[in-house]
């Protein structure tokens, strides 16, 4: 039974064959990749696809019995993206779909959950067996910003007291690979989060802790962060993003305490503190 992942080279995808390869034989493993020399180190099969070429999809699918449809990184593109690759899966006979979404997609304010819900949609309608895992935020959305802020001396949000409660991009690659090699998952909607919450502040104050260095959270109004967004060369559309996504959190939308990732890894998810080390380590 082969498997294939798309965005195999993105940094969810390496993760997910990784621990997919852990599971099962990497001979049965597909990589869905733009450019197939990138995926040379991992081990695995490598097929050309594109989720904008509609063209060809299809072929790469032949064999396939469960596709991982990892969510594009084109925002705004990602519905057209999406509808061609699960057409694509539905003419190649793939038996079974497995799609990343958002947390609480059918009631966030995030810029991002109207892409997903109509995926969501068009995969309830394809006649395909699916299952979505609606993926909380990765703690490293948030731990790619230390070293800036580390020169800078504050973490900066307009996230104000909202709780997130992220886990580890490893933590949500480890329950991909679990749904995609474990019986009965059809119809399944999973709302996947970190075990416990934090505010932006509480970030901070754990960088704090770990550099021995004061290093206090500016909470600041939406235009304000889109505005010292740009002066680090964030273009103005995707600083607007960011800065929304933060004013998201603020009402809560990236908050969850149903701990159904853990339930579905058989452990705790990842705590903060250790992706802060890991990322001050990386440094």
């Amino acid at each position: 039974m082969k498997t294939a992942i798309t965005g195999a080279t993105g940094q969810l995808g390496r993760l997910v064959i990784e621990k997919l390869k852990e599971r099962t034989s990497a001979a049965d493993i597909v990589a869905l990749v733009r450019d197939t020399e990138k995926a040379a180190d991992l081990g695995v099969e490598a097929r050309a696809f594109d989720y904008n070429a509609s063209a060809g999809l299809a072929t790469a699918l032949a064999g396939v019995d469960k596709l991982l449809l990892i969510s594009g990184n084109e925002i705004g593109k990602r519905k057209e993206q999406h509808a061609h690759v699960i057409a694509a899966a539905k003419e190649a006979g793939v038996k079974h779909i497995v799609y990343t979404s958002l947390l609480h997609a059918d009631r966030s304010t995030l810029s991002l959950a109207p892409e997903h819900l109509a995926t969501e949609e068009a995969l309830k309608n394809s006649g395909i067996a699916y299952t979505i895992l609606r993926n909380g935020w990765y703690t490293e959305n948030y731990t790619g910003s230390i070293s800036g802020s580390l020169a800078a001396g504050a973490f900066i949000g307009s996230a104000g007291n909202g709780q997130i409660s992220s886990a580890s991009r490893l933590d949500f690659a480890e329950a991909a690979a679990i749904v995609l090699t474990s019986p009965n998952q059809e119809g399944k909607i999973y709302e996947l989060a970190g075990d416990s919450s934090y505010t932006l502040a509480d970030l901070a104050a754990e960088l704090t802790k770990q550099q021995d260095k004061d290093i206090p959270y500016a909470d600041l109004p939406e235009q304000e962060y889109v505005d010292v967004l740009k002066t680090f060369g964030v273009p103005e559309t995707f600083a607007q993003a960011i800065a929304g996504w933060d004013v998201s959190a603020a009402k809560g939308d990236l908050f969850d305490d149903g701990k159904a990732l853990s339930k579905l890894l058989g452990r705790p998810t990842t705590p903060l503190a250790d992706t802060i080390k890991e990322t001050l380590a990386g440094l």
